[in-house]
């Protein structure tokens, strides 16, 4: 199986990314016009990484994609760090449509699923570590988007952002085990229900693995099991989760 890597954002030149992402220009270079724009490298690297995960995305692979000579590519970005930031910043610009006028659940709600489907159509940024954000325009506006979603809420600055984070961080997380199943499915060639057909008898050839020595995981798994026909369902986990979040946002609002 393939390790996927784990990239972190922040990790290049500050003042050249934060640059690149506002499209300043840089300083004027001599010599022929650029055949290619930030733009054209960006998606290169998108294409990519949609692929074939973050690994396929290197500067020397970007740079053949696009028919140049790999050390051309730094005129355009300095280096890998800077590019991982400008491909996150440039993923964060799908999350642009209009949220629901009906009530902040129904905003926040619409802000949770825009992502689930932002990291399915793109998993590779579930490998990106945001310890320090892209500080670019549609990451800036991907976060006013979420926030606008509690207008109206009586919660404070730090409040209205914990409730952020948390929504951010269930969609993150159930995102992962719902990309990680279908990954292991096309890898292994065994669906849920034919790896547990293999698995389930020689379970029952272990005496220490009985059902009375586990009542509570034996009744709970076997019946998440039948009503998810896998050992799990993300997406189910993935909507609980955000409805328990929500109705302790209520009672927070409705306790002041």
């Amino acid at each position: 199986m393939t390790r996927m890597s784990t990239e972190y954002t922040g990790g290049g030149d500050p003042r050249r990314t934060i640059e690149l992402l506002w499209g300043v220009p840089g300083p004027p270079r001599r010599g022929p016009k650029p055949k290619l724009t930030v733009a054209d490298v960006v998606a290169t690297a998108t294409r990519l990484a949609d692929a074939d995960g973050l690994e396929a995305v290197t500067m020397r692979r970007v740079a053949d994609e696009l028919g140049v000579a790999p050390m051309s590519l730094y005129t355009y970005v300095p280096g890998h760090a800077e590019l991982i930031d400008l491909m996150l910043d440039d993923a964060h610009g799908e999350l642009t449509a209009e949220l629901p006028s009906t009530g902040w659940r129904d905003a926040l709600t619409a802000v949770a699923e825009d992502l689930w489907r932002l990291y399915h159509r793109h998993p590779w940024l579930l490998q990106i570590t945001t310890a320090r954000p892209p500080l670019g325009p549609n990451t800036f506006a991907k976060y006013e988007r979420e926030l606008s979603a509690l207008d109206g809420l009586d919660l404070d600055e730090l409040e209205l952002d914990a409730v952020v984070s948390l929504v951010i961080g269930l969609v993150q997380g159930t995102a992962r085990g719902s990309i990680d199943a279908v990954r292991l499915a096309r890898r292994s060639g065994l669906t849920d229900a034919e790896w547990w057909e293999r698995s389930a008898p020689v379970l029952a050839e272990i005496p220490a693995a009985d059902a009375t020595n586990f009542p509570r995981a034996s009744r709970v798994g076997t019946a998440a099991g039948q009503a998810n026909n896998a050992a799990s369902n993300p997406e189910h986990h993935f909507r609980f989760g955000l409805a328990r979040i929500l109705d302790g946002v209520t009672l927070l609002v409705e306790r002041r």
